[in-house]
């Protein structure tokens, strides 16, 4: 079990006074919110809160609430007896419990129901808990919340408890996106690429190319640091081991091959006026040509060009006195 905060990285201004506020909060007995975007490191928060706190050599339990429905979302966080309910062989302590002592992390905290959401003021308001089943307890739990969500305007939307969320709102840290803070990208890639260096037994990092740093520096990150590592450590695997990385892999999903550039259609010469037939026979001579020089008089790539079989464009070509 880890007797120290994770690391964190960033020298950014946004990103060291998020970590003052941590440490200042950390040792108070009391609830924290960590608000910030999918990818900011909510997680790795709550543990500095945690390991910092004289909790530290106490359990650290960590549920997501939005992994879970409903019915078992209340199971996993506070247990039930054997016999509670169908399926319940055997007694379940649940995660408010197994934090007795310690912290317990409640990531997506939004999205944990009405229900849910009463049994966790009481917890929070008395140190009481109730095993599906079973008879009241007490325990001794710090709970840090994190969401993305706006809990205020839920609350007042009548989606989130108010008394819950002025219970847990003692403090609440805010963490910068990672747009807030650009002076931290080249570090974090930096740190990535030597991770994903040493996990690929490869003898060194040549670095980035001047043009790879544009491209970390340019994108928007709305995954943030979540997404800068995935980007980073993909683009890492795929690079040659003995150059730097020159191209960032931002989308996976984009091919590596690209369509040909759409062809403008010919522009229809100049209507003459005249007979209409002798009108559409010059405009389709004027295409044919076109598009023959457009592929080098390749009769082939003409073809495909104008959405004709071969033997159809030879038609055409002889149509018009082009053979040849």
């Amino acid at each position: 079990m880890p007797t120290s905060p994770p690391p964190l990285i960033g020298q950014s201004p946004a990103f060291q006074a998020a970590l003052a506020h941590v440490s200042r909060v950390a040792p108070l007995e009391r609830p924290v919110l960590v608000i910030g975007e999918r990818g900011t490191g909510k997680e790795l928060i709550a543990a500095r809160l945690h390991y910092l706190s004289r909790r530290w050599d106490r359990p650290l339990i960590k549920v997501n609430c939005a992994a879970l429905p409903e019915t078992l979302l209340d199971s996993e966080l506070f247990g039930h007896e054997a016999g509670s309910f169908t399926g319940a062989t055997r007694r379940h302590t649940g995660r408010v419990e197994q934090a007795d002592g310690g912290t317990l992390f409640l990531d997506e905290l939004a999205t944990s129901s009405a229900a849910v959401q009463e049994k966790l003021l009481r917890a929070v308001e008395y140190g009481e808990i109730e095993r599906v089943g079973g008879r009241t307890q007490t325990v001794d739990v710090r709970v840090v919340g994190a969401t993305n969500a706006d809990l205020p305007a839920l609350a007042e939307a009548g989606r989130f408890r108010a008394d819950l969320l002025d219970r847990l709102a003692f403090d609440v840290v805010h963490l910068p996106p990672l747009r807030s803070r650009p002076e931290d990208i080249p570090v974090l890639a930096e740190h990535f690429a030597l991770g994903m260096v040493r996990e690929l037994d490869r003898p060194l990092f040549p670095g980035f190319t001047p043009r790879a740093l544009d491209d970390l520096r340019g994108h928007g990150w709305p995954g943030n640091v979540r997404e800068l590592r995935n980007a980073v450590e993909r683009s890492v695997a795929a690079a040659d081991p003995e150059a730097p990385v020159d191209a960032i892999v931002l989308n996976p999903f984009r091919p590596a091959w690209r369509p040909p550039p759409p062809v403008p259609a010919a522009d229809p010469p100049d209507d003459p006026g005249g007979p209409f037939l002798e009108r559409v026979r010059a405009f389709e001579t004027a295409m044919l040509k076109a598009a023959l020089e457009r592929n080098r008089f390749n009769q082939r790539r003409t073809a495909a060009d104008l959405g004709l079989s071969y033997h159809q464009l030879r038609g055409y070509l002889r149509k018009h006195g082009l053979v040849g």
